[in-house]
């Protein structure tokens, strides 16, 4: 299938991008000026590359047109890091969307695969599900849902199968340092002691491999429409993580539990019902907490001697 793929520079869009390759899809990227390409350099040399930018669409749309994509998967986000959630700019990213969907359509491609929050549901207290309502409480989160529900509008209009996934919190190799298990094994490779929360939350993380495969599940799934939620399905201790994070890098070390105390918005139990996902289209995660802790660790302290 010919897939154009945004965000592709993007820690979860270059694994996507990677099992297209490997699936034998033919991509078109869409690079904006300046863009930091490292996370896929060593793929570039097998995608179409498209200049442009997802703010002004206007000068990329010929060669979109030319390219003619089957399908578009859409990934990019200006915004993502937690000091810009509330950040005004949020709601460019709807727009962005939306002029994606029509050029889209215009390009006679037939699919149209975006990515989500579970942001989009705000405060919970159990496991979610797709029917579970949609509260957020940041411009983000806000933001996502708009684009969700309005790409759905508009998909149904011009004739586009539409797919949304909602992602809950991933992690793996070329992850952003500054989230969490980056963070505490770069922290600890460091000789420091992290402070963090009282880590009793309850916490669903997916290995990145995981999710790409989902995304890429979605779209040869030609019956897989509306929306998903992404996830690994469980929700293991955030203490039991921090620990076996910590015992991979520096065994031994002291971590500063309850020293950095809960947001006032704190979500105390964060897991995915992905049973719809599933259903859909067969994908199940396959990569197991402590081997994707492993392979993270890896990445980011090869030094470590973790096996």
């Amino acid at each position: 299938m010919k897939v154009l793929l945004t965000g592709a520079t993007g820690f979860l869009g270059s694994w996507v991008l990677e099992q297209l390759l490997q699936g034998g899809d033919t991509v078109a990227v869409l690079l904006r000026d300046g863009a930091d390409t490292s996370r896929i350099t060593h793929c570039l040399d097998r995608v179409h590359v498209v200049r442009g930018d997802l703010g002004d669409m206007a000068g990329a749309a010929p060669a979109l047109r030319a390219w003619a994509p089957q399908a578009v998967v859409h990934l990019a986000w200006d915004g993502v890091a937690g000091a810009q959630r509330n950040s005004p700019r949020q709601w460019r990213n709807v727009s962005a969307a939306l002029e994606l969907v029509e050029l889209a359509a215009q390009c006679g491609a037939r699919h149209w695969i975006g990515v989500g929050s579970q942001a989009e549901y705000g405060p919970c207290a159990n496991v979610i599900d797709e029917n579970t309502p949609t509260r957020p409480t940041t411009l983000y989160g806000a933001s996502k849902l708009a684009t969700g529900q309005l790409a759905q509008a508009l998909c149904g209009q011009l004739g586009l199968r539409f797919a949304w996934l909602r992602l809950f919190s991933s992690y793996g190799p070329r992850d952003n340092p500054s989230w969490l298990i980056p963070s505490l094994i770069l922290a600890l490779k460091r000789g420091e002691r992290p402070a963090v929360t009282g880590a009793q939350q309850l916490w669903d993380y997916i290995h990145v491999a995981d999710a790409a495969a989902a995304v890429v599940a979605v779209l040869h799934s030609p019956h897989a429409q509306g929306f998903f939620n992404l996830g690994s399905g469980s929700a293991p201790p955030l203490r039991q993580v921090i620990e076996a994070v910590r015992d991979l890098v520096a065994p031994g070390q002291s971590i500063g539990f309850g020293e950095v105390p809960y947001r006032p918005d704190q979500v105390m139990h964060l897991q995915a019902d992905i049973r719809r996902l599933t259903q859909a289209t067969g994908w199940r995660p396959v990569v197991p907490l402590d081997e994707g802790l492993r392979s993270t660790v890896r990445w980011f302290a090869p030094e470590s001697g973790t096996s």
